[in-house]
């Protein structure tokens, strides 16, 4: 009786696995709406597959928790479903259908050349730093920045000392909004500066700098990679910086002007949009 249960046991277990595996190669089946608290393999695969599209899921645990609600509204936000925070029939169609970096985006990439009135040179600096330095506040509470098509990294391994050594060259440089030289610098304008000066041509913008390389957890970072954040509730990306490595980064603070922060530092931390990869 004992060897009975235990092939019986032995037997469910591998169809959980076989059903899990099936459900994640083949997509979603449109059985039910997930709510709150459900579980099973429809969950893994939802999980699974926000994550590959560049949404925030911490964990690919198989509980729909308050984590993947989030990643669920911003998804249907961005593909214009209404909002319900829950996987019905149209939201499970469309997650089956997008691929990472399939996500359509009518931005052009902008020339390597100063414009006056960018977005982030007002809006989006000015909003950052005025509260970088103040670890009692907190960014405005932002959904996930849209997923952006990946492209492949350009920058060679051999140019990432230089670049680095041109970026902290303007270490206490003040910050300006709109600011493209050393007289004065804002986030995107300073990164378009120093990849200039080693020889690059990047877009103007952080929006449209958010469209270089490949996406990457900070584990995953190089020196010389970018990281970008969002700190508003337009879920834009609104800041950029260069990534030093150990945790550390580079960028033009509207209080302190270019400065080294913690990517672990309260605010940042908090703001973090996502790293892209730009290092071969």
């Amino acid at each position: 009786m004992t060897n009975l249960f235990s092939i019986r046991g032995r037997a469910l277990r591998t169809g959980i696995a076989l059903i899990t595996a099936l459900t994640i190669n083949s997509g979603i089946a449109a059985a039910q709406t997930l709510t709150m608290n459900s579980t099973g393999p429809e969950v893994v695969t939802v999980q699974q597959k926000l994550k590959e599209l560049g949404y925030n899921i911490k964990n690919v645990t198989g509980v729909y928790d308050n984590s993947t609600k989030r990643a669920v509204l911003a998804f249907q936000r961005d593909n214009k479903i209404k909002l319900s925070g829950e996987v019905d029939d149209k939201t499970m169609k469309v997650i089956n259908t997008l691929r990472p970096g399939t996500v359509d985006t009518t931005d052009k990439p902008a020339k390597a050349k100063p414009a006056p009135k960018d977005k982030d040179h007002s809006k989006t600096d000015g909003n950052v730093q005025s509260s970088t330095e103040d670890s009692s506040r907190k960014p405005t509470a932002a959904a996930k920045p849209k997923f952006v098509p990946e492209s492949k990294p350009f920058l060679p391994k051999n140019k990432v000392n230089g670049l680095l050594a041109t970026a902290k060259k303007y270490i206490g440089v003040k910050y300006l909004s709109g600011g493209t030289t050393p007289k004065g610098f804002d986030c995107s304008g300073y990164l378009q500066f120093v990849f200039k000066q080693n020889g690059f041509s990047l877009p103007r913008t952080a929006d449209v700098q958010y469209k270089l390389g490949k996406y990457a957890p900070v584990s995953k970072l190089e020196a010389g990679d970018l990281v970008f954040f969002h700190t508003d509730k337009s879920g834009e990306i609104s800041h950029c910086g260069i990534y030093l490595g150990n945790g550390k980064f580079i960028h033009a603070s509207s209080s302190k002007g270019i400065r080294i922060d913690e990517l672990s530092n309260e605010y940042w931390k908090e703001a973090f949009a996502s790293g892209k990869h730009i290092v071969q």
